[in-house]
């Protein structure tokens, strides 16, 4: 079984809102190889763990879940966040 990584969900850099990223994700890898279907050529498998993202408020009820059902883990430590402080007319320098 592979191992399951725990992480903050970074804010999207294509919209100003942070909407859900102060939850903890635990996200389960697949095992098994990805392949082209025959018909579509789309890749995908027959396993569905990829597939369940779970949310969690805080990281320390993400861990206790994953130890809890007996889960291989890794901690992503969240990024710091940084300000870039700049006035409107440091645009036209």
């Amino acid at each position: 079984m592979s191992t399951a990584r725990i992480f903050q969900r970074p804010k999207n850099a294509m919209q100003s809102g942070r909407h859900r990223t102060n939850l903890w994700q635990l996200e389960i890898p697949s095992d098994d190889p990805k392949r082209p279907d025959p018909l579509t050529g789309w890749a995908g498998g027959a396993d569905t763990r990829e597939q369940v993202n779970l949310s969690f408020p805080t990281l320390e009820a993400a861990v206790e879940y994953a130890e809890r059902e007996g889960l291989a883990y890794t901690v992503i430590p969240a990024p710091q966040k940084t300000l870039k402080l700049q006035s409107y007319a440091d645009n036209f320098r």
